[in-house]
């Protein structure tokens, strides 16, 4: 049987694969040693074959007609779709078309064509995965360092010391090879990891120091150790003094803060708390956070407060420190044709290009002229992958029109008018940034390239400008240097077509080429002169897929030339009104009242979203690649269970302010009182039967960062009750 390199789709590790196809059937996977991945890969990406091969699959264009879909053929569904959308913005306005998803790993190349096509119809609403969960970050980044896309990276090859912070990385791993590295690591008498985390996770385990940090509770602590480096003088000040400019405004809230007593809220130890500092700022040094904190309370604040430690600590751009991007000089913010909008309902901003999904339900709930009629949903799931599947139901149910384009029956496939199918990743040419994954299966359907179904609907549209026979023959001729200069005379004739290339690609070359996601990773080089475009492009389709797996990026000397921050004074800015403000609210005592109200309401706090390698959002929709496994459980601590009378394998009944769901309990004694966790990726609708608890029906979309809109899924006060 033939073996086949490629790399696994369901993180962004990429790590590099070697998949045994029998009968255009993946029937094994194993790690590919000669990739950069070294032959590492989880338990997931063994498992591939559960996501390519399923039940669920699309093979055809679907209408809904009554309670059940119809197959259809392209033209009709395309036409019909196009026609729909026409009638709803020339009728409401470009407000009333959302996009929702698209840009993941294992669909990134249908970016230019959604957000093209959304761009050409005059909406700014793109919704995206990223927008739950890190944009509350790039808030924070752009407020402190002037642009949203700067965000620092850890140097953890370089570090001898490293403090992570929410983050489970020997389960949701996130960084190359995570296991060994982080078992190497934690083995090293010369290094030091210091795991923040209310449950002693698999990570945690590792750690030289574990603060079981209460819930909730982590804006306290970043507060506290800020506060702790200045009053003990432990703080970087030629650092603050060369690449801080407002430090000092800001000094008040952190030396005059009663760093004791909010360590003491925290639950954690003061001494160990201060010898996690002292250590922070004698070693090399750097900081890891994730969802843990990300989608906690104070979650666009505490990306602040990372900030100012990292600032105050001076541990940006060193070796072993947290890294700004190369190129850092050049970059910018997303440009805009028009001012950015903000949402009609809720008032949130756009953040890197991008709404949150939270706000969405909201958006289409209200009477407004402006509202929600018409959304595109892409390579995404809301009705499991976002907060409150209840609201989102509701809401889905009163659009106008709701399409989706992915390769599955998935939840809100089911609700949407019309299903368009798309081919898998390994069953397409695709791929981020400069890189590329060749397909290695044929499909079996009708199902297209995200890019082409775009491409049809943007044509069906009148969106794409006459293009001239001489392109078309150009593209044809196979010689791309003749086709480049024909397609510099047409966009010197028309310049507006510009606006529209991914498509006039699409249709061009991407006709030539059998993929119009070659074609636009072929524009995107355009800027390079012709000859080293042509070279860069054959290098990146003959490359081999096992070389795309990411690097560590790690500074190349103890002290790099800080570059100018695209800041008003290129420096480092501290003083965030809006951080500022809210950082006054986080008192020790009031705090504390707080928390004592959401246990008094609720018992147990919960986190809607444990990492382990037994879930993969809704990537894989087949139960049987976890039969066997106790799967989707909900843990809790020995003596919470005996308080609520409750034994470890009995279902129980799990109720939030959101709605309720049924799991299976599973008593953990990693855990800690009073906080309980349950996966997320379950729930899912499989052959007509539901398995596992589905998280997001216990997470209300309203439960959010007020900046941001992130979900605030780890911390949910909860009740828990036997179910009978």
């Amino acid at each position: 049987m033939p073996i086949k390199k490629t790399i696994c789709v369901l993180c962004g590790n990429t790590c590099g694969l070697n998949v045994t196809v029998e009968n255009n059937e993946i029937v094994k996977a194993r790690g590919d040693k000669e990739s950069q991945s070294e032959g590492y890969t989880c338990r997931k990406a063994l498992q591939i074959r559960y996501h390519q091969h399923h039940a669920d699959r699309l093979l055809y264009p679907l209408k809904k007609v009554g309670d059940r879909f119809e197959r259809i053929s392209w033209q009709q569904a395309t036409a019909e779709i196009a026609e729909k959308l026409n009638g709803i913005v020339n009728k409401h306005g470009p407000r009333s078309l959302a996009l929702m998803g698209g840009g993941t790993i294992h669909s990134a190349a249908q970016g230019p064509f959604g957000s093209g096509l959304l761009r050409a119809m005059g909406s700014q609403y793109r919704y995206n995965a990223l927008a739950q969960e890190l944009t509350g970050r790039y808030w924070a980044d752009g407020e402190t360092f002037g642009g949203q896309n700067i965000q620092v990276s850890a140097d953890t090859t370089n570090a001898d010391m490293v403090l992570m912070v929410g983050k489970n990385p020997m389960m949701s791993h996130h960084s190359p090879r995570a296991r060994l590295v982080w078992k190497q690591f934690s083995k090293d008498p010369d290094k030091v990891l210091v795991v923040v985390d209310p449950r002693q996770s698999e990570t945690a385990k590792l750690a030289d120091i574990h603060l079981p940090i209460k819930p909730g509770t982590d804006a306290l602590l970043l507060r506290a150790m800020i506060s702790i480096v200045l009053r003990e003088g432990w703080q970087d000040q030629a650092f603050i003094d060369a690449h801080v400019s407002d430090f000092d405004e800001i000094r008040p809230l952190f030396e005059d803060f009663d760093a004791s007593a909010a360590v003491e809220v925290c639950e954690l130890d003061f001494d160990q708390v201060k010898e996690v500092c002292r250590l922070f700022t004698t070693k090399r040094s750097c900081h890891l956070s994730d969802l843990g904190v990300l989608m906690s309370r104070h979650s666009t604040l505490v990306s602040y407060l990372e900030n100012v430690f990292l600032s105050v600590t001076g541990r940006i751009e060193k070796k072993g420190g947290n890294r700004l991007p190369n190129g850092i000089g050049v970059q910018r913010s997303r440009s805009q044709e028009s001012e950015p909008w903000r949402t009609v309902a809720t008032n949130f901003p756009q953040i890197t290009g991008l709404y949150p999904p939270n706000v969405m339900p909201e958006e289409i709930l209200n009477d407004h002229p402006d509202r929600l009629r018409a959304v595109i949903v892409s390579a995404a799931n809301p009705l499991r992958s976002f907060a409150d599947t209840t609201a989102y139901e509701e809401a889905f149910g009163e659009l106008d029109l709701l399409v989706t384009v992915d390769i599955a029956m998935t939840e809100t496939a089911a609700l949407s008018h019309y299903v368009l199918p798309a081919r898998s990743a390994y069953e397409k040419w695709d791929g981020a940034g400069m890189t590329l994954r060749p397909p290695i299966l044929e499909p079996e359907g009708e199902q297209l390239e995200d890019g082409e179904i775009f491409t049809r609907l943007a044509d069906d549209l009148g969106l794409i400008p006459d293009i001239p026979d001489a392109l078309y023959k150009a593209a044809d001729s196979g010689d791309r240097q003749r086709y480049r200069a024909a397609l510099t005379e047409y966009l010197q004739e028309v310049p507006e077509a510009g606006r529209r290339m991914p498509f006039i690609l699409a249709k061009t070359l991407g006709k030539q080429l059998g993929s119009v996601h070659l074609a636009s990773l072929w524009g995107r080089l355009e800027r390079q002169p012709p000859e080293v475009q042509e070279k860069i492009f054959q290098a990146i389709m003959d490359q081999s897929p096992a070389s795309m797996a990411p690097g560590a990026d790690t500074a190349s000397s103890d002290d790099p030339e800080f570059p100018k921050l695209p800041t008003a004074d290129g420096r480092i800015r501290l003083n965030v009104p809006e951080m500022t403000q809210w950082l006054k609210e986080i008192d020790p005592a009031v705090e504390k009242k707080l928390l004592e109200k959401d246990t008094d309401q609720s018992s147990l706090i919960l986190s809607a979203g444990r990492h382990f390698d037994y879930n993969s959002n809704t990537h894989m929709r087949d139960p049987e690649w976890n039969k066997g496994k106790r799967a989707c459980t909900l843990i809790m601590h020995p003596i919470d269970a005996e308080q609520h009378q409750l034994r470890d394998g009995q279902m129980i009944k799990v109720i939030t302010e959101a709605g309720e769901e049924v799991a299976e309990l599973e008593i953990d004694p990693t855990t800690r009182q009073g906080y309980t966790m349950i996966p997320q990726g379950f729930g899912l609708v499989h052959q007509g039967k539901t398995y596992g608890a589905n998280a997001n029906r216990l997470a209300k979309n309203t439960h959010r960062d007020p900046i941001a809109g992130t979900p605030l899924h780890r911390y949910i006060p909860c009740r828990v009750e036997a179910f009978v």
